[in-house]
């Protein structure tokens, strides 16, 4: 398990998210996106809060379904985003109470997605602060890891964890992953920390792609 791919995720200069739109989605292998924008990827177990913080990053509360029932997304969801790139909302993994059948089509469909993508630029790796790398999430990493994929990983849930928590947290994961400082991001939905700076990181992402394929 490697993620020693050096990252543009740093922004230079601060840039928002001004306009978001839902734009499509597909639920089966082989399906197109809804145009040839480039793509970021967010990603992470059914349990880790990722439609709130997609809902926080994009700064609208209802752009992203919110379930209290883990699993309940099951298509990829693309997000238009300042009409440049699309932030792509894949279904939640790891789900284990959902049937072995939606499993594997969940696995399928994300697998055909990423392994089929010259439009995909990075991918943001969403773990419960409280839960650490859990085996899904070894599974996707090698996987990304494989196919050379930027990833940065990012911490959600910060608010649960008092402040040492949080510390213990942000380096049992550098360590664990043997990853620079800056390929970590610590994030709260609720308390907003670390959302600006998620933006930022995608549109710095996209950027430093675009000139270095124009």
């Amino acid at each position: 398990m490697s993620l020693e791919r050096p990252l543009p995720w740093n922004p230079v200069t601060p840039v928002r998210i001004r306009e978001v739109e839902f734009a499509g989605a597909i639920g089966r292998p082989g399906q197109a996106p809804p145009d040839e924008l480039r793509q970021v990827a967010i990603a992470g177990k059914s349990n880790v809060g990722k439609s709130s913080l997609v809902n926080a990053v994009v700064g609208r509360k209802r752009i992203a379904r919110v379930s209290g029932t883990p699993g309940k997304t099951r298509e990829i969801n693309f997000y238009r985003i300042n009409d440049r790139f699309f932030l792509v909302d894949l279904p939640g993994y790891g789900f284990a109470r959902a049937p072995e059948a939606v499993r594997d089509a969940w696995r399928r469909l994300i697998e055909d997605y990423l392994s089929h993508n010259d439009r995909l630029d990075g991918l943001v790796l969403l773990i419960d602060c409280r839960r650490g790398i859990q085996e899904a999430d070894r599974q996707l990493i090698d996987y990304l890891s494989a196919d050379e994929i930027p990833v940065l990983v990012v911490l959600t849930k910060m608010d649960k964890l008092n402040r040492s928590g949080q510390s213990k947290a942000v380096a049992d994961l550098r360590n664990e992953l043997k990853i620079p400082a800056d390929q970590v991001l610590a994030t709260s939905a609720q308390t907003g920390e670390g959302v600006d700076v998620l933006a930022e990181s995608l549109l710095a992402l996209v950027d430093s792609n675009e000139e270095g394929n124009p």
